[in-house]
């Protein structure tokens, strides 16, 4: 192997092997290898930034330093790299030629590259495991697992599954799998393997620092950060499968008026449409959309509006998207990708043409009424089968390029709406991929179930996907399969909204059960024909239940000011909105393992209520002096406590002071 020095970066050369190391954003960097003639021109979720690098090349190795990390190339090819003198991460490899403690006979490669056709592989990327490493990040993935070790991930979007693969380690440093293709993750206890399905070449990038704060301001520096949030939907969403008619919309916005509760957002669901794709509203029941946001915007409501990227064959747009290559393409048989009440494509975001297109339709048949938020719901994109091999986009096949669609997608309302000088741009998104903040991507948790498992869930999935760079996350309030009948359901709905208030968003949103209200048409088509859940507004279960949910929507408007303060840091430092412990308090040893409650911001911890009948349960209070929100007891920090939860409390501490 050898060595060639150039500004900011090394470059490494062995047969038919490539490395380039470049400094990249500060105390990082880029690490790609090729197995072509050269490496691809694409950035992939990087932005382009130019650092300068110290590099020095010796007879048996070759260093590369920028800033706090550095890279030790040996003349063999492997690599390591080390924050200081301290060495956080390195390349496995079980080999005759090299110089290594464990037996060379297993021939293992730190890199594999398996031809598939062209310039495009399958490869394998392999890192030594580390003795007590803990994992966090990644993005969503439905499990109570907080600490990803010992935890195998599909790199793949799914409804609820996002395949954000960045972490932080506890060792001191940020890893990111700087690639969009399928493939999956398996954080094992004797070795980490990172597998592409097909690629071009080996791209991650790595950065050390001192704190998680430092390593995801470094990360959020080089792939972007979250806009200012806008104040205007900082308080309650109302949200519901689904509202059937604008009178159905405007009654709700009036009952919020008349009890003089603020609601900052109301939001029309799916099948508000003729058919999938027409993009606009079925006229029988939206009449006058104009008149209906005159009057939202009269009360001060906001109003979201659901967008599908599904076309149906009979849909007015249909024909002309096919003929002028907007969809996203099969490799067999029919075009159908998605068969949930109509016969759909869906079209390409990462077509550019496409995202005009879409966005086109959009703008002409509800921003033009001072529509001004959309729910890009089933944008992962959700197909009847998650066949990954089976679809191809305008830049490649799913397999290599499918987990940044959902990305794309963001972009394209993003940039439609910075187009007509809008500001306050926050879009609600299913599924999201690496850099999606910066596209004003609300991300929320998917069609999950109704029950404490799912709650569980969402708090480490909130969690994880903050450290993976997305602050805007949200889930939906109660979940969303859920049947009111259910004994427990209030109890969950009631534990839900408190967690849901120490959220960046609160929404109310479900499927709610029984579904035996009628239908307003026996068509098979048209904004009448599909069903609708049961009524999901504060009112809806019952006086006790409004009463808890109110206190906690007061509390939540109380605190305004302090969540705007919260936002506008996820801007200024990529920092996540809902922190794990360690976030705050990296010192601390055991907030590194706790994983049942967590920092709103810096200022409060929250210990939410996530089984059934529980009433009350442990909190640990680190460094510092806490004040109960509710009492105004103060403890002091480094302790914990047994805190009580009776329904109508969620523990919730405020930090009046550090030590």
């Amino acid at each position: 192997m050898y060595f060639l020095r150039e500004k900011g970066s090394l470059t490494a050369r062995h047969q038919n092997e490539k490395i380039l190391i470049e400094a990249w954003g500060s105390n990082a960097l880029r690490i790609r290898v090729t197995h072509n003639s050269d490496f691809a021109n694409d950035n992939k979720a990087l932005s382009l930034y130019a650092s300068d690098a110290d590099v020095i090349i010796s007879e048996d190795k070759a260093v590369i330093k920028n800033g706090k990390i550095s890279c030790v190339i040996a003349k063999s090819g492997w690599m390591e790299f080390y924050s200081g003198n301290k060495s956080i991460l390195k390349e496995y490899y079980r080999s005759f030629w090299d110089v290594n403690e464990h037996s060379p006979s297993m021939k293992f490669s730190a890199r594999e590259f398996k031809a598939v056709s062209g310039n495009d592989y399958s490869i394998t990327a392999r890192f030594e495991a580390q003795h007590g490493e803990k994992i966090y990040g990644m993005g969503q993935y439905q499990q109570p697992e907080l600490d990803l070790k010992g935890c195998v991930l599909e790199l793949a979007q799914r409804n609820s599954q996002i395949s954000v693969p960045f972490y932080i380690s506890n060792k001191g440093y940020g890893f990111l799998w700087n690639n969009a293709g399928i493939g999956e993750v398996m954080f094992g206890k004797n070795y980490t393997q990172w597998h592409s399905r097909l690629s071009e070449e080996l791209d991650y990038w790595i950065t050390a620092d001192d704190t998680p704060k430092a390593i995801m301001k470094n990360y959020t520096e080089v792939v972007g950060r979250a806009p200012e949030f806008p104040e205007n939907a900082l308080g309650l969403w109302q949200c519901k499968l689904r509202y059937r008619t604008q009178d159905e919309v405007l009654d709700v916005a009036r009952e919020y008026k008349r009890r003089g509760i603020p609601l900052d957002v109301i939001v029309i669901d799916f099948f508000h449409w003729i058919r999938q794709g027409d993009w606009s509203f079925d006229p029988e029941y939206w009449p006058d959309p104009q008149a209906m946001m005159d009057e939202l915007k009269e009360m001060g409501v906001r109003c979201m509006v659901s967008i599908w990227p599904t076309v149906d064959r009979k849909s007015v747009n249909f024909r002309e998207m096919l003929d002028k290559g907007l969809f996203i393409r099969t490799e067999r048989g029919s075009i159908q990708c998605f068969d949930f009440q109509g016969d759909t494509v869906i079209y390409d975001a990462l077509n550019p043409e496409a995202r005009g297109f879409i966005w086109d339709k959009v703008k002409k048949n509800y921003y033009q009424y001072g529509i001004d938020m959309f729910w890009l719901d089933e944008a992962e994109p959700e197909y009847s089968a998650y066949d990954y091999e089976h679809y191809r986009h305008y830049t490649g096949p799913s397999l290599k390029v499918g987990n940044s669609y959902p990305k794309a997608h963001a972009k394209a309302f993003y940039d439609g709406m910075k187009a007509q000088g809008q500001t306050d741009i926050v879009n609600l998104l299913r599924c999201a991929w690496v850099g999606s903040q910066k596209y004003a991507a609300l991300v929320w948790s998917g069609d999950i179930k109704s029950n404490f498992t799912a709650l569980r869930d969402q708090l480490s999935a909130g969690l994880n996907i903050g450290i993976a760079g997305i602050p805007w996350w949200v889930s939906d309030t109660g979940g969303f399969f859920g049947d009111v009948r259910d004994e427990h359901f209030n109890e969950l709905l009631i534990r839900w909204f408190q967690f849901s208030t120490f959220c960046p968003v609160l929404r109310m949103h479900g499927d709610r059960g029984p579904h035996d209200i009628p239908r307003l048409s026996d068509l098979d088509y048209g904004g009448g024909f599909s069903e609708t859940g049961r009524p999901n507004e504060l009112w809806s279960y019952g006086e006790e239940v409004y009463e808890i949910l109110k206190k906690y929507l007061d509390i939540r408007l109380s605190m305004k000011d302090y969540i705007k303060s919260v936002m506008d840091e996820a801007s200024e430092n990529g920092s996540p909105v809902i922190r794990t412990m360690f976030y705050e308090f990296p010192d601390d040893e055991k907030c590194w393992s706790i994983d049942d409650q967590y920092m709103f911001g810096s200022k409060y911890l929250v210990a939410p209520v996530m089984y059934q009948g529980m009433t009350e349960r442990d909190v640990y209070l680190p460094q510092g002096r806490w004040k109960d929100i509710y009492t105004e007891k103060v403890y002091d920090g480094l302790q914990t406590i047994n805190a009580s939860a009776p329904i109508e409390i969620i523990p919730v501490f405020e930090q009046i002071s550090e030590i």
